[in-house]
């Protein structure tokens, strides 16, 4: 079965390379994402493994790099244990970065499986998405 995608668009102020680095590079995620320490090699069919503390609470996302063109698009099998499910594989979901030149900066589109079952954690996930890509752009504008 076909699993329904989601997706939200962001513009950054910066070229792609700048932000390929950034979605790629562990001390820069750290910067803007809540100081979340990233491990992988970045690398097709590689471990992807991030921690760190939300709202005082540590937690371990992890997933495989299920896809990967550098500078243009990457595509991840992700699990978090904050979604409380099982670390088995129908509880992975595929989040996905296209990343695109536009006006002088970098055209950048998330996609994920649709896995919430609310309208409001739907929009609780994509509130989580604004402040990480409002971070990225602080990081990558300087």
């Amino acid at each position: 079965m076909e699993k329904k995608q989601i997706q939200k668009a962001y513009f950054i102020q910066a070229p792609v390379e700048k932000v390929w680095k950034a979605l790629t590079t562990p001390e820069i995620i750290r910067q803007y994402y809540f100081g979340t320490h990233a491990v992988s090699d970045w690398k097709k069919g590689s471990i992807i493994d991030y921690t760190g503390e939300w709202q005082g609470k540590p937690y371990h996302d992890k997933g495989i790099i299920r896809e990967i063109v550098p500078g243009k698009m990457m595509t991840i099998s992700h699990w978090s244990d904050r979604s409380g499910k099982p670390d088995i594989p129908e509880n992975y979901s595929d989040h996905s970065y296209y990343l695109e030149p536009a006006n002088h900066g970098t055209h950048l589109t998330i996609s994920q499986d649709d896995q919430f079952k609310t309208e409001e954690s739907r929009n609780q996930a994509w509130k989580h998405w604004d402040m990480v890509m409002e971070g990225l752009r602080k990081v990558v504008v300087r």
